[in-house]
């Protein structure tokens, strides 16, 4: 079996944190033609393009990707074995993730937990705006998207929406704002609520079953946060409509308590992947034990 030319290899890391060709042999005190050359040498060794050229900089490949994640893992083993003879590291995968900014942190970790605390996995976290989310997935710089929406597939845009959980949403306030034996709906109409903005699902769907039993409740807050939502409802404003895993910690402890289930209102979790030719192992088993 060919062995890896790590001198190759050491060269496409510098391009791939730098961006830039040019740039880079400036720094490694080459000629451009002689680190093209270099990398191209790598390319063929490993089958795989590496880079591809949009304008003037250069952008990753998944299988560059993938080689950078190796390369990151062998050069920081060899970083740790120079610094400490007793202690060489072994090398870490990279799990890159990407969530809604407002999706429930609870539910991120439950999804996390089977590779948490890991000693051979690193893993990165980034929120956003579903569309930026999806493009950095597209581009294969995030390995995974969580949303509570399906992503749009096409011929272009091949994205994978796996159906992780159906969560209930509930009613759910502090123990002195919910009387003993009164109906939801009864609750939903004459206290004060909180809820999430328009763009939510939630929300969506409660509008439709309030405007269907003729509800006309009074609300005190909106937020597009899940985390503003749990500290909302902390602070004993109103009622919150909420899934009970964003508020699991103070449901557990006494500090809130759920009125009960709104009857056909979920929230879905998704994990959005891509159609790659190498995908990260580490999503397998994520996605085959979704949090609860």
């Amino acid at each position: 079996m060919p062995q890896l030319n790590y001198h190759h290899l050491r060269y496409f890391w510098a391009v791939a944190h730098d961006g830039n060709l040019t740039r880079t042999a400036r720094g490694l005190n080459l000629s451009q033609s002689a680190l093209s050359v270099q990398i191209k040498q790598l390319e063929d060794q490993l089958g795989h393009a590496l880079f591809e050229r949009r304008g003037r900089q250069l952008h990753l490949t998944e299988a560059g990707r993938i080689a950078l994640d190796h390369a990151d893992a062998i050069f920081a083993a060899g970083a740790d074995l120079m610094a400490s003879l007793q202690d060489t590291g072994r090398p870490r995968r990279a799990l890159r993730v990407g969530a809604l900014a407002t999706l429930s942190r609870n539910f991120q970790i439950n999804f996390l937990r089977p590779i948490l605390g890991r000693a051979d996995v690193e893993v990165i976290l980034r929120s956003g705006a579903p569309s930026d989310l999806l493009a950095a997935l597209e581009a294969t710089n995030l390995d995974v998207v969580l949303l509570n929406r399906p992503a749009g597939k096409d011929a272009i845009t091949p994205f994978v929406s796996h159906r992780l959980a159906d969560q209930p949403v509930s009613l759910i306030g502090a123990p002195a704002h919910i009387p003993e034996g009164v109906p939801v709906e009864e609750l939903l109409n004459t206290r004060p609520l909180i809820l999430p903005t328009a763009e939510s699902g939630i929300r969506v769907d409660f509008d439709a079953r309030a405007d269907r039993l003729g509800l006309r409740p009074t609300i005190v807050a909106e937020a597009d946060d899940m985390a503003m939502l749990r500290l909302l409802v902390r602070e004993g404003i109103g009622l919150a409509i909420l899934p009970p895993i964003v508020v699991r910690d103070e449901l557990d402890n006494g500090r809130l308590r759920t009125a009960g289930q709104i009857e056909g209102i979920v929230e879905t979790f998704y994990a959005i992947t891509t159609e790659r030719r190498f995908p990260n192992p580490l999503l397998r088993e994520l996605i085959a034990a979704p949090g609860e």
